[in-house]
């Protein structure tokens, strides 16, 4: 996808930008920034911004049918009312929250809220992932992977997509609906890992399906968007002003503006001054729209 018109959504630049939601009721943009403790809203059409500080690292965020949303924070799960501002603790965390936090999260096509965990020491697999569902939460499975990233669905509701960004791996799940099980099925595709190598892309990051079912994923430190096939085929690949994009979201009325979040955190300044766009939010239009994200229920 050669020249590509690039827009910035929000000139604040971000510490951690993730898990961008497109809310269709309201028709805006949603974001946590994950370092500087804040859940994010901007309406395009108008620019207003609003920003809600969080007492612990937020990373990801559901709507509910009362348009509230559910945050999951390092502490726990937090419901936060986007008109009043009030917050209401849901459910604590269940990990040492000490060397693990809550990651990327996304609601499965029955409205249950998928969150996986990041192991910070990174020194083995211990990441787990976790399922929200009716405000009570499970263990889906412990293990495996290390930095929990990259989920989605395909549009028959059959396949959950999953990435371990440490392990620059994206895999593909069987997927139970009814019983909100996943079971790994195979790996889709693992990238280059050497960072000194000229295969060197990036690592998968956020990701999110449109509506022909294609998986697009961010690719952290390789400047990059990519649009695989269900199959893992390459597809399309978009190159963009700033080296770290942490995640996506379809949005606009049309659900063909791809909003797409970064990160400057422990970015160099010689990378800043690279990438003018670093921690920026940004905006770019496709050809085939995205989905309607489903409603967390409660």
């Amino acid at each position: 996808m050669k020249n590509v018109k690039i827009e910035v959504v929000h000139d604040e630049a971000m510490q951690v930008g993730e898990c961008p939601l497109w809310h269709d009721v309201e028709s805006a943009l949603y974001w946590v920034d994950i370092n500087g403790l804040t859940v994010n809203r901007v309406h395009p059409a108008s620019g207003k911004f609003t920003s809600w500080k969080m007492g612990s690292e937020p990373s990801a965020i559901a709507a509910d049918a009362d348009n509230n949303l559910v945050v999951a924070t390092r502490k726990g799960f937090v419901r936060l009312n986007t008109t009043s501002g009030e917050m209401e603790d849901i459910c604590p965390a269940p990990y040492d929250t000490k060397q693990v936090r809550f990651n990327d999260g996304r609601v499965d096509p029955m409205g249950r809220f998928w969150v996986g965990t990041m192991y910070e020491p990174r020194d083995k697999p211990a990441a787990e992932m976790y399922v929200f569902e009716r405000d009570q939460l499970r263990l889906a499975w412990s293990g495996g992977m290390t930095n929990s990233n990259g989920l989605a669905w395909s549009l028959d509701g059959r396949c959950m997509f999953h990435a371990d960004t440490t392990s620059h791996r994206i895999d593909l799940y069987d997927f139970d609906a009814e019983a909100g099980q996943a079971t790994l099925n195979r790996n889709l595709v693992t990238f280059a890992a050497d960072k000194n190598s000229a295969d060197y892309g990036g690592r998968p990051d956020g990701a999110a399906v449109d509506s022909e079912g294609n998986y697009w994923i961010a690719m952290f430190e390789g400047a990059r968007l990519l649009k695989l096939s269900p199959t893992g085929e390459l597809l399309r690949e978009v190159q963009l002003p700033l080296r770290c994009p942490t995640a996506l979201a379809f949005g606009g009325t049309d659900l063909r503006t791809l909003y797409v979040t970064s990160a400057s955190h422990g970015r160099s300044n010689a990378e800043k001054e690279q990438y003018p766009l670093t921690g920026k939010v940004l905006a770019l239009r496709v050809d085939v729209p995205g989905l309607v994200q489903p409603e967390y229920v409660r």
